[in-house]
């Protein structure tokens, strides 16, 4: 998608929904708008095609097109592409699940599957409600923007994050759990609650890190 919005829920219901919301300045831009959605055996692809954009005026008024879509939970993402606007994916339990942002934010929440998540400008948030011992992955790279990432007090995992030119937060305090900051920029590395089969890397080039215990034990 070029411009709007993309959110993707997992389901226990063995089928796809999509909903697409178009809107744009007038009814003539609104139909050259166009949606494809293709199918093939075990697969789906969906890509917007807008019209070229003016090269005149201060407003793009080429339009903007809102995907919620659902499909089956353990159903993998192979590549969520959105130029600018907001990316959401919730719930997914799929073997990879790729997600590329250029503006905007992205939000994946209770996603136990082995995600690649990059941004170019903008903010990323990735939260969990609960914690399951299984093997997953999440690897995420901000180039300008902030991130936060929110865990259960229970949750085990390994720990790599780095803010090359910002600040770091982190709750997750531990004597495996090694903190430095220098001129290459702020880095946490270690393990949480005993590193469990789950990693999690965050790396921001511009901005900050926040790692936060989402409910923290009162001690």
């Amino acid at each position: 998608n070029g411009d709007g919005a993309v959110m993707v829920y997992g389901s226990n219901v063995n089928e796809m929904r999509v909903q697409a919301d178009k809107k744009a300045y007038s009814r003539a831009r609104l139909r050259r708008i166009g949606i494809d959605v293709s199918t093939k055996p075990g697969s789906v692809s969906i890509s917007t095609k807008f019209p070229p954009k003016a090269k005149w005026g201060l407003f793009d008024r080429s339009g903007t097109v809102d995907y919620t879509i659902v499909v089956p939970a353990t159903a993998s993402i192979a590549e969520l592409n959105l130029d600018a606007g907001e990316i959401l994916v919730d719930g997914m339990r799929g073997r990879t699940m790729h997600a590329r942002l250029g503006e905007g934010s992205m939000f994946a929440r209770n996603c136990f599957a082995n995600a690649d998540l990059a941004i170019r400008r903008g903010n990323l948030m990735v939260a969990y409600d609960w914690w399951e011992e299984t093997k997953f992955s999440v690897e995420a790279n901000v180039a300008h923007g902030n991130a936060w990432v929110y865990l259960p007090s229970d949750a085990a995992f390994q720990l790599l994050a780095k803010a090359a030119h910002g600040k770091m937060f982190n709750d997750f305090k531990s004597p495996r759990v090694a903190e430095a900051a220098s001129t290459a920029g702020m880095k946490v590395d270690g393990a949480v609650n005993g590193g469990g089969e789950t990693t999690i890397k965050i790396r921001v080039a511009e901005g900050n890190i926040n790692i936060v215990e989402a409910n923290p034990i009162i001690r």
